[in-house]
């Protein structure tokens, strides 16, 4: 029986892997800044817990009291859709907040733990935005490039000590992710971005509650990722994420390609 620590449970992905969890007879640690909206029913192996991943005390308090945590599901996550000029400092740094410095304040709690038990996995939630950015996600996109830059050190530095390290990275998934209770729309708009960022703006409201990818098959996935011996350092999931990845690669190697000669010129010759 594993110990699962699910933060951001009170709605989407977070549900959905916490009851997958405690089907699969696993207990599970369920954090919300309010604990009573984590629409779960009561069960034995299921422990309702206050936590604003932005305050480390209150997170390690959570883990003294767990006793045993074998997976860390970084969940917690806001988003903001409006052009980088757009977006005022504070809904940026709001942001952050959650999608960066909440997901390390918690990460750091849980680790003591890990190194001790010399075991665990830590599954951090990336998106399909933090493999490739786009007009109108690019202050959203670059805490996801955060989030997969520091799952990659982490996942070098906590190998040898028997625990892994993987960031998933979802495409459109049917969740409330584009409502309003998840995703911020920054006050400011400048007609200039209409043709870039406008656009983002409407396929967001069109997209809403239409994405093609199944909630429920994620959190199945997750579990199946949990089980794995070996996993892997990054999980892609939906074929729009696939698509973009597969896109975004091919592009790269056309530019390298291209300016090959110039990136190579700048060594010194010995």
């Amino acid at each position: 029986m594993k110990t699962w620590l699910i933060t951001g449970a009170s709605r989407g992905f977070g549900v959905l892997i916490a009851q997958a969890a405690l089907d699969a007879g696993d207990r599970v640690i369920a954090t919300a800044r309010n604990p009573r909206s984590i629409p779960l029913a009561d069960h034995p192996r299921l422990t309702l817990a206050k936590l604003d991943v932005t305050d480390e005390a209150e997170a390690r308090g959570i883990v003294a009291s767990a006793g045993r945590i074998d997976v860390l599901v970084n969940n917690a996550g806001i988003g903001l859709l409006g052009g980088v000029e757009e977006a005022s400092a504070d809904e940026v740094e709001k942001v952050y907040r959650t999608n960066v410095f909440g997901l390390l304040a918690v990460t750091r709690a849980v680790l003591p733990v890990m190194r001790q038990q010399r075991s665990g996995h830590i599954i951090n939630l990336s998106s399909i935005g933090g493999y490739q950015s786009g007009a109108g996600w690019g202050v959203y996109c670059s805490t996801k490039f955060a989030v997969e830059g520091l799952s990659e050190a982490l996942h070098q530095e906590l190998a040898p000590l028997g625990i892994h390290v993987t960031v998933v990275e979802p495409g459109y998934f049917r969740t409330d992710f584009l409502d309003a209770a998840s995703l911020t729309r920054a006050a400011n708009s400048i007609p200039d971005y209409a043709d870039t960022v406008g656009v983002t703006r409407a396929r967001a409201t069109e997209l809403n509650h239409q994405q093609p990818g199944d909630p429920s098959k994620l959190a199945t996935a997750l579990l199946e990722l949990a089980k794995m011996e070996r996993p892997p350092l990054r999980l892609a999931l939906g074929s729009d994420t696939v698509k973009s990845i597969e896109d975004k690669n091919a592009f790269v190697a056309r530019e390298l390609a291209a300016h090959r000669a110039m990136s190579l010129s700048t060594d010194f010759v010995s």
